[in-house]
């Protein structure tokens, strides 16, 4: 029988983390879930392996939160320190727990390993505090019940490594967590491509008030602006007042929409992407790519997803303008007239892909699509009339004659220029098969001389 909780902290733990050496995923998988579950999760904290500076976090997340989940520093170390930190939180001795000890003498012998005095620290629990079962490792988890003033703070300590820790935060968390009966949290994302962040915000105008139910949220990452509509009420409003207020914010960027994500704490790859190889599917259409600057991110972009291979059928690395020429079939005289970063160039290299992929006679590539990126991500190579962040994409397809090509100049260092390059790729050619017109895009120069919008 679980409890209602109404305000929840995630706190991640290690030096590690805190320094910014290794990424926090722990907190954004924890954060969804709660928030799921009609908590609402107030902070992130993370903190190092300092028993000082967890006690300092500890105690001062607890004077407005009643639940507490932290991940790491249960491992058996001299710098795994919750432990003892949870126990001086408590006013706790440390006490062994029988049954953990008996778990991890049966599984060191399952492995033919004898349980040292620093993995049998790992059966030790503060005298209040209840342990957690690990199946999928040796630190058992700890679960307590903190004071403050004449309230409880439940405090639940689990394992770093997500595949141990998310299994028991499923086994024992969750059953902890009572939904709050007619009380919802619910949540849209809404990605859009092309306007610059300030942009957007101008002409969202009031709908981005941080006073209003639903609250809109916006964020923006390589040229993707995601709009998070966040509810908290009654359920049976809920979806009026979503739909209401994505009515709102389509009416003034419908243009550049092309995802609506009704449950965002499931998505786990970038969204053009994703809605990219969900057109082709829809279209029993194919992809190949030719990448010269960008090295074959576009083409690993696209992999990562589970799935790809139904419509992707390969790419090119064509970094030398012989490469480009011999596997492409780019003519040499586009090459020496115009350089190997130019619209003419990166239109020939969509074409040699498209061609390439058909003469190959793969199955299902009646359509096929290609997206070619040639550009310079620097930090050197540039000129005046070609400064670095210049980058050509073109965009090819089987069943159309018309080769496209763009021009753009992407800021930010070498990462973030063959970031934006990929990520920019992806929408002309998705924006392409469903049919609508492009809007003109961050970065873009026009044919004109037009400079980028920036943001």
């Amino acid at each position: 029988m679980g409890q209602v909780f109404q305000h929840a902290t995630v706190v991640s733990i290690g030096d590690e983390l805190a320094i910014g050496q290794s990424l926090d995923t722990n907190s954004k998988w924890l954060s969804n879930q709660l928030t799921a579950m009609g908590v609402r999760v107030i902070e992130h904290v993370a903190v190092p392996d300092d028993v000082q500076a967890m006690l300092a976090a500890l105690r001062r997340l607890a004077n407005n939160a009643d639940l507490i989940v932290a991940t790491g520093g249960l491992g058996p170390t001299a710098d795994d320190l919750s432990r003892a930190v949870l126990a001086a939180l408590l006013g706790d001795a440390l006490v062994r727990d029988e049954v953990a000890y008996r778990e991890l003498e049966a599984l060191f012998r399952k492995r033919g390993r004898e349980l040292t005095e620093a993995n049998a620290m790992q059966a030790l629990r503060p005298a209040s505090a209840t342990c957690l079962s690990n199946p999928h490792g040796t630190a058992p988890g700890l679960r307590a019940q903190y004071r403050v003033a004449d309230r409880a703070v439940e405090v639940f300590m689990l394992p770093g490594p997500p595949h141990e820790n998310r299994p028991m935060f499923e086994a024992f968390v969750a059953p902890a967590i009572k939904r709050p009966v007619g009380h919802v949290i619910r949540a849209r994302v809404i990605h859009h491509y092309g306007p610059a962040e300030s942009e957007a915000a101008r002409r969202l105008g009031p709908l981005l008030d941080r006073d209003r139910n639903p609250l809109v949220g916006i964020t923006a990452s390589d040229g993707v602006i995601s709009l998070r509509i966040r509810y908290e009420g009654a359920e049976e409003d809920a979806e009026r007042l979503i739909e209401a207020t994505d009515a709102e914010v389509e009416r003034v960027l419908a243009s550049h929409r092309f995802a609506v994500v009704d449950d965002p704490g499931a998505e786990v790859a970038p969204p053009i992407y994703v809605a990219l190889l969900e057109e082709l599917k829809q279209r029993g259409a194919t992809l190949v790519t030719a990448e010269s600057c960008t090295g074959g991110m576009l083409a690993e972009c696209i992999t990562s997803i589970s799935g790809s291979s139904s419509n992707f059928v390969g790419g090119f690395v064509t970094y030398s303008n012989e490469l480009k020429h011999r596997v492409l079939g780019v003519e040499r005289a586009v090459l020496e007239a115009h350089g190997a970063v130019s619209g003419e160039t990166a239109r020939e290299m969509a074409a040699g892909a498209v061609r390439t992929a058909l003469h190959a006679q793969i199955p299902g590539t009646h359509e096929t699509h290609a997206l070619s990126i040639t550009g310079i991500a620097g930090p050197d190579g540039g000129s005046r009339e070609k400064p670095v962040g210049t980058v050509w994409i073109g965009r090819a397809s089987s069943s159309d004659v018309d080769v496209e090509a763009r021009r753009f100049v992407f800021p930010g260092d070498r990462a973030t220029v063959r970031r934006r390059s990929a990520a920019t790729a992806t929408a002309m050619l998705l924006f392409h098969l469903t049919g609508r017109e492009m809007p003109r895009m961050l970065w873009q120069v026009e044919p004109d001389g037009t400079p980028p919008m920036g943001g």
